[in-house]
């Protein structure tokens, strides 16, 4: 039987980099996409402590660069098959709507939601030739709620979410899976851009400001182990039959939904501005 293949993107750290692992425990021939390959040294560490140099294929991608892609569509000519694609490439930008220009926003979707659309599309017509396939999205709890700071994030999430669930419903009579992975606050880098904000104290959100980083610093302590969200996407891709459209994981995530799908708004709202008032 030929082994199976997967792609991971954004791989040279944090869920990427973890996900290519466990693949690769599992038996896939992983290729391991990142915008610089110089960054590739702990990723190949790791690899060759675990034996698993032989499985591992890195190659560059900048998702959001049209002519990467393409150029990566060229690369993926070699291969029969892609059995699984898991788009992790992702960062998350930090600060208030108001003090965030337009260009911001854009970055953060160039990235975190049209880079899983070009991606996407090039590994597709390799899944749908063969008529099966799995294509993972890494989203967010930000994806289901949002939450003061974090706007753009949020909003590329949401968006993801949504792309998600109407690509499943038009991939399904091909064969081929989407499934979104939603996890809360776990110890990974994507936070570094939030932690790098400058807060401003002329800025007329300082109040706000200070209680987020005071809640960000407290929680942390309690961010989880970024290896159970490579564990659970490995085992989605090994899965027999269909996977589940959503898999909430992380501390406090379960409940954090249930509570938006059964109080009323107005509750939440509530919670929340008491928490972050100053």
């Amino acid at each position: 039987m030929e082994k199976k293949t997967a792609i991971v993107t954004g791989s040279s750290s944090g869920f990427g980099l973890l996900c290519v692992i466990e693949l690769a425990i599992k038996g896939f021939t992983v290729i391991a996409t990142m915008r610089d390959t110089n960054r590739s040294q702990e990723l190949l560490n790791t690899a060759k402590e675990k034996n698993l140099m032989n499985s591992i294929i890195v190659t560059p991608l900048d998702v959001t660069s049209s002519e990467s892609v393409r150029e990566f569509k060229g690369f993926l000519e070699a291969f029969s098959q892609i059995d699984v694609l898991v788009n992790n490439a992702g960062f998350a930008v930090g600060g208030f709507s108001e003090e965030l220009s337009v260009d911001d926003y854009r970055k953060q979707f160039e990235t975190n939601f049209f880079g899983v659309i070009a991606v996407t599309n090039a590994v597709l017509p390799i899944m749908r030739a063969r008529k099966q396939g799995r294509i993972i999205n890494m989203s967010s709890i930000s994806g289901r709620f949002g939450f003061p700071g974090l706007s753009a994030y949020s909003a590329s999430k949401h968006a993801l979410e949504g792309y998600s669930e109407s690509l499943r419903l038009e991939l399904g009579p091909f064969g081929i899976d989407v499934i979104l992975i939603e996890p809360g606050s776990y110890q990974t880098n994507i936070w570094s851009s939030v932690d790098r904000i400058e807060n401003n104290p002329d800025s007329p959100y300082s109040f706000y400001m200070d209680r987020i980083f005071k809640e960000m610093s407290n929680g942390k302590e309690d961010y989880g182990d970024p290896y159970e969200v490579a564990a659970l996407a490995a085992q989605i891709a090994s899965l027999p039959g269909s996977p589940d459209l959503r898999y909430p994981i992380g501390k406090g995530v379960k409940t954090n939904l249930f509570l938006k799908k059964t109080l009323p708004w107005k509750v939440i709202e509530k919670v929340v501005l008491k928490k972050l008032k100053p």
